[in-house]
């Protein structure tokens, strides 16, 4: 790659880098996600949904063959019905429900946005809520499915102005993304989300087992740093994932901001020169409590959980 190319594709990811501020007042540096990953992701989860689909369809269509289907359909028998509103069900539920179940889930994406190193959030910085995902994605049969189901029945009734018409609103939505900076779908508009670059970079080690984190121990002051169930309690996963990104990136200034934040929510002042100390040690602790607590089936999505 020359040294032109490289400077191009810095300055068109520079172009896509947002700052997100936490509820918590930590600043978080992100990139938007590409309009052709967007693409790509959404060609990669129609062709699971289709193949996935089809192939249900034709399971159904197997089993079907023992039921005595009559092609008189005032004659079909009771299980050749109860498997045409199975289908009909299943095709309703892929359609509609695939969207929404995988952006639902801690990881907010699909699997072809997973693949693209993509990520839905929302733009305040909060957590991303159900209400939100459904919005983004009813909105996806306004601005995809229903102009494309017109556009090919117009074309299986020779055109005329419902093509047309079908034609620009299929365009409108599609080109929709290129007329805002940050890449956004009507969907993503409404519901008050973005489509991120998902980070894939692990913890250090150390921060998880040296230090701070594996006694409580400060290096720096000897401060030693115990915390409660009750202080442990005050949050959640989200805030785990949030405190993580903060120790990763190492801003003196964030962690800084994210140290007083906890202190004051739990009622500590420890002083100032050992923050990181302070927060590798809350960390380590708060994902102890955490996983235990899911190996006895218990979850706390995040603070207010």
């Amino acid at each position: 790659m020359s040294g032109r190319t490289a400077d191009r594709l810095a300055q068109r990811r520079a172009k896509r880098e947002r700052i997100l501020v936490t509820p918590e007042g930590v600043a978080l540096r992100l990139s938007i996600g590409s309009r052709s990953a967007r693409a790509g992701a959404l060609l990669l989860d129609f062709t699971i949904l289709t193949v996935s689909t089809i192939a249900t369809t034709f399971l159904l269509i197997w089993i079907a063959q023992g039921t005595r289907i009559d092609t008189d359909f005032g004659q079909m028998t009771g299980a050749t019905e109860f498997l045409i509103v199975v289908w009909s069900l299943m095709w309703f539920i892929a359609w509609n429900g695939y969207f929404m179940f995988f952006e639902m889930g801690p990881r907010g994406a699909t699997p072809g946005k997973r693949a693209m190193g993509l990520r839905v959030a929302s733009r305040d910085g909060g957590r991303l809520t159900p209400e939100a995902v459904v919005a983004r994605n009813l909105l996806r049969d306004v601005e995809l499915f229903l102009p494309i189901v017109f556009i090919f029945s117009a074309s299986a009734g020779a055109g005329g102005l419902a093509g047309w018409s079908a034609l620009m609103w299929f365009l409108v939505f599609v080109l929709f993304p290129f007329f805002n900076r940050d890449s956004m779908r009507a969907g993503d508009l409404v519901a008050g989300t973005w489509v991120l670059e998902a980070v894939n970079t692990r913890l250090d080690h150390a921060i998880s087992t040296g230090g701070a984190a594996s006694d409580g121990a400060s290096v720096v002051t000897g401060a030693s740093y115990k915390f409660g169930d009750d202080e442990l309690s005050v949050y959640g996963e989200y805030e785990l994932q949030t405190l993580e990104r903060v120790l990763r990136e190492g801003r003196p200034d964030a962690i800084e901001a994210v140290a007083e934040t906890i202190c004051r929510k739990i009622g500590w002042n420890p002083g100032a020169g050992d923050e990181e100390a302070f927060l590798q040690a809350f960390y380590s602790q708060l994902r102890a409590r955490l996983e235990t607590d899911m190996r006895f089936g218990k979850r706390k999505a995040d603070k207010f959980g």
